[in-house]
Parts: structure tokens; C-alpha cells; sequence
């Protein structure tokens, strides 16, 4: 597609008054149309998405990195004894000096039971030396400071923690998931960038048919005008003749009849022709009531076009944004085939961990930071769900295998049109060379008609049939003009040559 802007299409932007008269091109009524178009840029909206989610595919392929950390209060701490045990640990000295006194008296009772037993071991050396220092041990302190430091390591401060982990994921094998995604997320943004373009080039198809509508109701106002004079011309004659008595009164009503006739063929010709550039203001995104004048209106007849030659439908369907749409549409659905095959297959990864906690789980709940890291390979294999996987794959195959048939019945679609459009053309520009001939011979008649009149040598009747037939001619002429136009744009776009 040209993207020349034209002179005419930059004074038009920056113009501050919308009443001066502007005069357009085709190329500019394109590039207005396109600048304004809220669909078309919705369309192009739709393209960077799908950029991005080729980028979002993409990202598959590289390790999932994630970072957690929490906080939590706990009301109470964690104590692996009872508060009964507790209590005894804390008091175990005194426990064991208590016992040991105990067993002390015990021992010195059974001794003073046996009088000689007694004088025996109280005459002993030893056994006074053991029984005082028995008697003066007292180790019931130091018992319950270990028994203290014991209850306290089965007691765990847990009313504050802390944790954090950060893990890492690396897909090793997922059953081609990734690879079909990427290339459904590259095929599914060539098919939007197509879908924009078809958008944009049915803008600019729509913007010419309304560009020659308009030339075409331009000169047929142009016509109407024209065909004014001419009666105003034969009326003047048609008074001259009354007054020299070679014509009738009846003769000068008929011409002032059509002359009226005219007139108001000529006011409807106007109207219509600015309602139609109100409706291309629009078309073009521009107010209303702008004054804008077509380059080809100037123009005294239809600009001429080039033969358009059948292409083979090979290059067709590879220039041709609907046929391409089809068929990105179905190596699309071909390519879920084997997404929907990759979730039936054994999926590999590798993963690793980091770990860090307080109080620290691995040195007896310190109240302190510690962690550990960890690695690991993690397998997923399918091994039996009815059979769910095999009729998605089946579905999936005959969604790919819809898209082929409408692709196929495209294709010959597409070959039907041209060769319609191929047989209009044929058609269109004969009418035209006949519409030349015609109007040839007519302005002939009409010359030879006019001047017949003025001599008096032929009657009004034949003067009006003679211009009637001049108008005729000359709107055939018109019509045929915009019809090769109109076809030869619709015959470039079936064989992907509009740009």
C-alpha cells in the first residue's frame, strides 16, 4: 500500500478553518481513512498482543524463579515435657540432696539396730571418713542448674517466626508443550498482523468506492448543468423561431417543460452529491460540513486503468490475506494437536530450594537464622484417566481438519472470484468502448440537431430526442467509467495486488 502523504493531506490536517475548500486525492481519502479509524486500531491493538504473548511463550524456555518469606506469632511457646516434668527438672538438686539425705538416715538407723555393727564401723577409719563426707555433701545447687539448662532446651521460643524459601524450576522435557506453544504464539501474531491488514486494506476498498461515487455523482451534477444550458440555449432559438413564425407556441412550452425538468434533476444532482461528500467527511474522520473537492472531479471524464491479467492461484492464495488467514488458522489448530498430546506425555524438570528459617530448625530452635538448600529432578508421568487424553487429541484433530476444509473451499471460492471478476472486467471495459461510441454518435446528433433547430429545418421534437439521447450517452459514459473503476480495484484485491 502507498504511504505517501500528499501535500493536500497535510494542509487538510493543520487547515484551522474547515470551510476552505480542500482539494483530495485518492491517496489522501486513504490515509485520512486509516488515521481515523477506531476499528483499525483496535485491530492493531490486537497485534501488540499478541507480541506480547509470543514474549509471554518465550519466557517458557527459562528456569521459574520464585522468593516466598512469612512472619507469624504464636501465642505460645512449644515445650516437648509437661508442666508436672517440668517442674521436676527444675527442682532435681533438691530432689537428689533430699533422697541422698534420706537414704542416709536410713543407713545410719540399720547401723545403730546392731549395737556391735555399729561399734565396728564407728571404730573404722573409713567408714568415718565416708560417713563425713556424706554428711557434708551438698550438690543439690548444682543438680538443679543442669536441670534448669535441661528444662529449658525442651522449652522452644516459637511466639515470633520467620521463614523464607526461594526456588527455582527449570523445564527439561514437558512433552513438546513449550515448543508447539511458541510456535502457536508466532503463528497466532502473523494472523493478527494479516487480520490488520485485511482490516486496513477493506478501509481503503470501502474509501475508493466512495471516491468514485462521489466523481460519479460530480459529473453527473456537472451533466445536469450542462443539460440546462443546452435547453436554455434551445429555448432562446425556440423564442427566436416563435417570433419569426417558423415555430409554434407549443413548440417553446415543450422545451420550457423539459428545461424545468431539468432543473430539478439538476438541484437533486447537487443534493446528492453533498450528502454523498458528507458521508465521506465521515468516512475520512473529518467534520461534516469540510469543503472538500475530489481531484478527479476536474477532471472531463473517468481516468483510465491498466488491464488486470490472471495470475496463477498459487500466488494468489500466497498474497491473499483471507487465504492466509485460513491457513495460519489451521497450522494453528494443528499445533494444539500437539499441545493437547504434550498433557499425556511424562514431563521432566529439574528444581531446586533454598530454605532459611528463625528460629533455626537445625540448630535446636535457636533463636537465630539457618537454612539449607536442596536440588532435585521431578518426574510427572500419566498413566491412566479413562480415555480423556485420546478424545482430546481426536477433538483437537478434527478442529485442524474443519480449518483444512474451509481453507480448501476458500481456495476455490477465491478462484470463482476472479474469474467473475475477470469476466466483468472484459464485460465493463466493452461497455465503455461502446459508451465512447455511442456518446461519439450522439454528440454528433446533438451538433447536428442544435443546428438544424436554429435554421428551423428541424422541429423541437428532434432537437429534445437528440438531447435527450446526448444525456443519455453521456450518462452511460459516466457510469461504465466508474465501473471499470470499481471492478479494477475488486479485481487487484482477489488476486492480492491491492496494496
Amino acid at each position: 500500500m502507498k504511504r505517501t502523504t500528499s501535500i493536500a493531506f497535510i494542509a487538510l490536517l493543520f487547515l484551522p478553518s474547515a470551510h476552505a475548500q480542500q482539494v483530495l486525492n485518492l491517496d489522501d481519502c486513504r490515509q485520512l481513512a486509516i488515521s481515523g479509524n477506531k476499528e483499525l486500531e483496535e485491530a492493531r491493538q490486537k497485534t501488540v498482543m499478541a507480541d506480547y504473548d509470543k514474549k509471554i511463550a518465550l519466557s517458557n524456555y527459562f528456569p521459574n524463579i520464585s522468593a516466598n518469606g512469612t512472619y507469624m506469632y504464636n501465642s505460645r511457646n512449644l515445650s516437648l515435657v509437661t508442666d508436672e516434668q517440668s517442674a521436676a527438672l527444675t527442682g532435681l538438686g533438691t530432689m537428689v540432696q533430699g533422697q541422698l539425705s534420706k537414704e542416709m538416715e536410713s543407713l545410719m538407723t540399720s547401723m545403730m539396730s546392731n549395737p556391735q555393727l555399729a561399734a565396728k564401723h564407728m571404730s573404722s577409719p573409713m567408714w568415718q571418713a565416708v560417713i563425713g563426707e556424706l554428711s557434708r555433701a551438698d550438690d543439690s545447687e548444682a543438680l538443679n542448674r543442669i536441670g534448669s539448662n535441661i528444662n529449658d532446651a525442651l522449652h522452644f521460643d516459637i511466639k515470633n517466626i520467620y521463614a523464607g524459601a526461594v526456588s527455582i524450576q527449570q523445564p527439561v522435557f514437558m512433552g513438546g508443550k513449550i515448543v508447539a506453544s511458541n510456535q502457536i504464539a508466532a503463528l497466532a501474531k502473523e494472523l493478527s498482523q494479516t487480520e490488520y491488514d485485511e482490516k486496513r486494506l477493506m478501509i481503503e476498498m470501502e474509501t475508493e468506492n466512495s471516491y468514485w461515487q462521489v466523481v460519479s455523482l460530480s459529473a453527473k451534477n456537472n451533466l445536469a448543468a450542462a443539460y440546462v444550458k443546452l435547453l436554455e440555449r434551445l429555448e432562446k432559438d425556440a423564442e427566436i423561431s416563435v417570433a419569426e413564425g417558423v415555430a409554434v407556441q407549443s413548440d417553446l412550452l415543450a422545451i420550457r417543460v423539459k428545461k424545468n425538468e431539468a432543473t430539478m434533476l439538476k438541484t437533486k444532482a447537487q443534493n446528492g452529491l453533498a450528502l454523498s461528500k458528507m458521508l465521506m467527511c465521515r468516512q475520512l474522520g473529518i467534520p461534516l460540513d469540510s469543503q472538500i473537492r475530489l481531484a478527479d472531479e476536474d477532471d472531463e471524464s473517468i481516468p483510465e486503468v491498466e488491464y488486470v491479467p490472471k495470475r496463477d492461484i498459487e500466488s494468489v492464495l500466497t498474497d491473499r490475506n483471507e487465504a492466509r488467514m485460513l491457513d495460519l488458522a489451521t497450522k494453528i489448530y494443528e499445533k494444539k494437536v500437539a499441545v493437547v498430546r504434550a498433557d499425556h506425555l511424562p514431563k521432566i524438570a529439574l528444581t531446586g530450594n533454598y530454605l532459611i528459617t528463625n528460629p533455626n530448625l537445625y540448630a535446636g530452635f535457636k533463636n537465630e537464622f539457618g537454612g539449607m538448600f536442596n536440588i532435585g529432578v521431578m518426574v510427572s508421568i500419566p498413566i491412566f484417566h479413562a480415555t480423556e487424553g485420546y478424545q482430546k487429541i481426536r477433538k483437537a484433530e478434527a478442529e485442524a481438519k474443519m480449518y483444512q476444509i474451509k481453507y480448501e473451499d476458500a481456495c476455490d471460492m477465491i478462484s470463482l472470484q476472479i474469474e467473475q471478476l475477470s469476466r466483468n472486467q472484459d464485460e465493463a471495459l466493452e461497455n465503455l468502448e461502446m459508451a465512447k461510441s455511442n456518446l461519439g454518435c450522439a454528440d454528433e446528433n446533438l451538433r447536428t440537431a442544435m443546428l438544424g433547430f436554429s435554421e428551423g429545418v428541424i422541429s423541437s421534437d428532434v432537437a429534445l430526442q437528440a438531447q435527450t439521447a446526448w444525456v443519455k450517452a453521456q450518462t452511460e459514459c459516466i457510469d461504465a467509467g466508474i465501473e471499470v473503476q470499481l471492478n479494477h480495484s475488486k479485481l487487484l484485491k482477489a488476486q492480492g495486488l491491492y496494496k
